[in-house]
């Protein structure tokens, strides 16, 4: 037992918050030849000059050797997602302030609103075909002295709903060469009337269904935006929550190097001290390795995932932004998650789908299409058309309309064949159907998807008390090694071997919270959710 008492003392500092370290002033002869020399590289985190007798190190706030009966262990394991405080200067950037970036200034989101911008545009266009004309003709021509005509013609014409035009005209014409029709008193003359389509063109017609079917499509085009803006922050949250794991592997490679590193030390002073065989510090070396080059390719992944997550943060007027090094991602943003993405109160098995955007859209598409079948139908009828209207010299008075002076006509058409209306009338209902069965798939799609996604947040939450289990036995394996290494009866390839164990366990545990997160995202994307986020005033 020579110098065993000593080398126990500075093993201890894996398990307790400070250490008096008694090194002995003179190494045995020939002690420091049985160490093999030391790497630049692998030079301790705790300098020689901070580790003298009488001195209390502690410890980083990160998993490590601590004994069970430490209070402090329960209050660095019962919560492994409190590692944010190893980086105490950082800012974090939440996930409903980032959410909310996104939809009020990415692009992206921006061109959505473009979608029913359009369609209310389309809208207006529509609806000038109802507007009132007004329309003025005036000819003249004289030649050699002659005045061959002066013809002027002024009409004002009101189109209504039901195929019938209301139409005002003004007629003065006057010249040696004028058409007899077109004789008129020399004052002018007045008449009021009605055109009414009777058979086609009645009850719908080009006019009348272009503007219903410009009615269903901005209908149709609110439910597109919302669908667009589901997208784009349904990618937005992906790449949160990818930022957010890659941060917290990171995390845990960071705090695991410390831990490698203050084991390397302690069997570095064992070793200087002949309490441990030297190939011991070359085994623990390694580990502090492994543990470097896992923390590197932790920071790459960290790097990677932060320029991907700048890719949806802009600011107004088109100016992307980029991720500082300072700012982290909110640890566990569950519940911001449920706020966020509007998730609250969903229950998969009880959703009403007829208020789903894609249902919606494809709802309104099928109307405008039956709106197209039904003009393709009216179009089969024969045109008639008939026109009166009331003549007049003095439109000032009323009782001067007679039905003696009048002008009025008919006019009547019909193709033989119909092979145009006809062949138009069979592709419009082809669309139609097309239209149906397309929505009918969707309407089943989306309700086996929202099922599935249910059933993977039921089994996810599962496997979250499973590896969060799984997490604190391995735990509990490790620092049983580390205590059994203390009293000589392990090795440091045993308590390497345990300590990979609960790193990889870890990190399954940050994958699966992951997928979880994504699970929820998904949830979001299949509902269409278009959310009310607002940014926050500072």
């Amino acid at each position: 037992m020579t110098r065993r008492f000593p080398a126990i003392l500075v093993l201890l500092m894996l398990w307790a918050g400070g250490l008096t370290a008694q090194v002995p002033p003179t190494l045995p002869e020939g002690a420091a030849r049985q160490i093999p020399a030391i790497p630049d590289s692998l030079k301790p985190a705790i300098p020689d000059s901070l580790i003298r007798p009488g001195m209390a190190i502690d410890l980083p706030p990160v998993p490590s050797a601590l004994p069970a009966s430490d209070p402090r262990q329960n209050q660095r394991y019962a919560d492994d997602t409190a590692l944010d405080t190893l980086v105490p200067d950082s800012l974090v950037l939440g996930f409903r302030e980032y959410l909310a970036f996104v939809k009020q200034f990415h692009p992206v989101a921006r061109q959505a609103q473009l979608v029913l911008a359009s369609a209310e545009a389309n809208l207006l266009r529509s609806r000038g075909g109802f507007d009132p004309k007004l329309a003025v003709d005036y000819d003249r021509k004289k030649f050699k002295g002659t005045e061959y005509y002066d013809r002027l013609n002024a009409t004002f014409k009101i189109p209504t709903w039901f195929g019938v035009e209301f139409k005002g005209q003004f007629e003065q014409n006057e010249g040696d060469f004028l058409n007899p029709e077109d004789s008129v008193p020399t004052d002018g003359l007045y008449s009021a009337g009605v055109s009414v389509s009777v058979l086609k063109g009645f009850w719908i017609n080009e006019r009348m269904a272009t503007l219903r079917k410009a009615r269903f499509f901005e209908r149709q085009s609110q439910a597109d935006r919302d669908i667009l803006i589901n997208k784009i922050l349904y990618d937005a949250s992906q790449a949160y929550f990818d930022w957010l794991q890659s941060y917290r592997d990171l995390l845990v490679y960071e705090g695991f190097l410390q831990n490698a590193e203050l084991r390397y030390e302690g069997i570095r002073r064992s070793a200087l001290a002949g309490d441990i065989a030297g190939i011991d510090t070359t085994e623990a070396g390694i580990a502090v390795q492994n543990r470097m080059l896992s923390l590197e390719q932790a920071k790459v992944m960290y790097r990677n995932k932060s320029l991907e997550l700048s890719n949806f943060l802009w600011l107004d007027d088109n100016i992307p932004i980029e991720i500082q090094d300072a700012v982290r991602p909110e640890i566990d943003p569950a519940r911001a998650v449920d706020i966020a993405l509007d998730l609250d109160n969903v229950i998969a098995d009880s959703l009403d789908l007829t208020a789903h955007p894609k249902l919606r859209s494809l709802d309104n598409k099928v109307r405008g299409l039956l709106v197209d079948k039904r003009l393709k139908i009216n179009q089969l009828l024969p045109q008639l058309d008939v026109e009166y209207n009331f003549l007049t010299e003095t439109p000032e008075f009323i009782n001067s309309f007679e039905t003696q002076e009048y002008k009025g006509g008919i006019t009547f058409s019909v193709p033989l064949f119909l092979r145009k209306e006809r062949g138009a009338l069979r592709m419009a209902k082809f669309k139609l159907q097309d239209a149906q069965f397309e929505r009918d798939n969707a309407f089943v799609s989306i309700r086996n998807k929202l099922a599935a996604l249910s059933n993977e947040l039921e089994s996810f939450e599962r496997q979250n008390l499973l590896i969060s289990g799984i997490v604190r036995d391995y735990r509990i394996m490790l620092q049983a090694e580390e205590r059994k290494f203390s009293f000589g009866e392990s090795s440091i390839f045993l308590i390497n071997s345990r300590e990979r164990s609960l790193i990889d366990a870890r990190l399954k545990s940050n994958e699966v919270q992951n997928k979880y997160l994504l699970t929820k995202a998904k949830l979001f994307k299949a509902l269409a959710i278009n959310p009310e986020l607002e940014l926050q005033d500072p």
